[in-house]
């Protein structure tokens, strides 16, 4: 099965996107609901399984990397995939207004907000201006994944979503009621795949 629309629980939309990235990864892409008929057809509103937090890097296409189409995600994009409060507000929406089953934060490798992170803990020069809020917003994964041994993009992947789920309430009370899933995951630039860095289904 390839269409999102189909699955029924988060773990199973989880499940689909995986095997939608994989088809991505190994060039065997399946290309579903691009077709004209099903840009007609949601004219009339949208119903995504999922809502991903990414980064705006250009590197980084999301519906195509899971190998999905039209209507299936509702992305919000940032510069590091840095989450503020129209971020949540988004999430939230998503949630209560549209009953996506997963929320998903994806970080990635090589993202330039990140590496921007890493330089200036290191060098202790804080950049001016707003990119500040990168430092701000990443230097918690830098020290992180210092201390377990692992890149920083996968502390953040999992720092990112710890935070959704702290912080939403929408999402809180899905992953009680276990009708949303929350994931955190590195996309590989190197390799084309997503690999994932925490899961929470509520049990």
């Amino acid at each position: 099965m390839t269409d999102l629309q189909a699955a029924t629980t988060p773990r199973e939309v989880w499940e689909l996107l995986k095997a939608g990235n994989e088809r991505f990864a190994t060039g065997n892409t399946a290309d579903p609901r691009r077709d004209p008929a099903t840009r007609q057809q949601l004219t009339s509103g949208q119903n995504p399984a999922v809502v991903v937090v990414g980064c705006s890097d250009s590197r980084v296409p999301i519906e195509l990397l899971f190998d999905a189409g039209f209507g299936d995600i509702f992305v919000i994009r940032t510069a590091g995939g840095c989450v503020d409060s129209a971020v949540s507000a988004s999430v939230e929406f998503a949630v209560d207004g549209l009953g996506v089953d997963l929320v998903l934060f994806l970080a990635h490798e090589k993202c330039g907000a990140v590496g921007a992170a890493v330089e200036a803990l290191s060098s202790g020069d804080i950049p001016p201006g707003l990119t500040r809020v990168f430092v701000e917003k990443i230097s918690p994964a830098v020290a992180e994944a210092k201390t377990r041994g692992e890149q920083v993009e996968q502390a953040h992947a999992r720092n990112g979503a710890e935070h959704l789920v702290a912080r939403i309430p929408s999402v809180i009370s899905g992953l009680t009621h276990k009708t949303v899933g929350v994931v955190g995951a590195r996309y590989r630039l190197s390799d084309g795949r997503v690999e994932t860095t925490y899961e929470n289904f509520g049990d």
